[in-house]
């Protein structure tokens, strides 16, 4: 995985984050003597200002789970570089079996982006953009491989 340096931590207590809560999920495991259910939950936070980030948490409560993911989400923090409303450059990137091809669009495009990638995309402030996946369309893998292809922005700009 890429490996980034703390400088680019970012406080969120100043910031107007908005908070899009994309999947909530029931997990069962099952014993001899009984099932236990749990929830998990992801959640992916940005100001529509160049910064965003994502959590997964998982808990007995739904209400815990989502808080354990808005958490992490604030700690995953990161600083996007956007140009003219969409981003500086094509960017590729896998993740596991998914991979995700980013393309700069002209103005008047709109965000064509499936899946959970739209969310992200557009509480990162970008509004022209063109997405593909192609590969496994897992939601949480989805989420990280537009997170990780948006990441490799940081070290060029």
């Amino acid at each position: 995985m890429l490996n980034f340096k703390k400088k680019n931590f970012i406080n969120p207590n100043n910031l107007n984050l908005i908070d899009k809560l994309i999947k909530i999920k029931r997990v069962c495991k099952v014993t001899k003597g009984r099932r236990y259910f749990s929830f998990s939950s992801i959640i992916v936070k940005g100001n529509k200002n160049g910064i965003v980030g994502y959590g997964m948490g998982k808990s007995k409560e739904i209400t815990d789970s989502i808080f354990k993911a808005s958490e992490k989400a604030k700690k995953k923090l990161i600083k996007i570089p956007i140009i003219n409303d969409t981003i500086p450059h094509e960017q590729y990137f896998k993740y596991c079996s998914t991979k995700i091809y980013l393309y700069p669009a002209k103005k008047g495009t709109g965000v064509i982006a499936g899946s959970s990638a739209r969310i992200m995309l557009e509480l990162v402030g970008i509004k022209n953009i063109f997405s593909k996946f192609i590969g496994s369309t897992n939601i949480y893998n989805c989420l990280k491989a537009t997170f990780y292809a948006l990441k490799k922005f940081i070290n060029i700009y």
